[in-house]
């Protein structure tokens, strides 16, 4: 059977509203992680990203008490040393949203001996 001209127009279309749709699908799946599940952002949190697939576009939520903790993104000698470097960012409001960006991402509290103490996550987003 031969196809027509309308048949060739219907796959081209079809080919093409599924290109769209495998584009865009990449940025429908971003997840929203809560860090540290229902305990929230707190104390022996670094253990929380292992066995998970971070990607870049995912959102981390901090779920915290602002009067006694925080959330620094730092670099990897701020997480290795629990140190703030200058400029790092400081987060503050008890419910932080923070978008992954590709490669390495490290977060830590900067309240006395917290990081020391866990309250430290290193995620490598893909």
């Amino acid at each position: 059977m031969v196809q027509g001209r309308g048949s060739a127009d219907l796959v081209v279309g079809n080919m093409a509203a599924l290109l769209c749709l495998m584009v865009l699908t990449g940025h429908v799946h971003a997840v929203t992680y809560t860090v540290g599940g229902s305990g929230g952002w707190t104390l022996d949190v670094d253990r929380w990203p292992k066995g998970k697939r971070f990607k870049a576009g995912d959102t981390l939520v901090f779920t915290y008490d602002p009067t006694i903790h925080n959330v620094v993104a730092v670099n990897r000698g701020g997480y290795s040393s629990c140190i703030t470097p200058a400029g790092a960012r400081v987060y503050k409001s008890g419910n932080d949203q923070i978008k992954l960006s590709k490669g390495q991402n490290f977060f830590i509290c900067n309240v006395a001996e917290h990081c020391e103490s866990g309250m430290k996550i290193a995620i490598n987003a893909a």
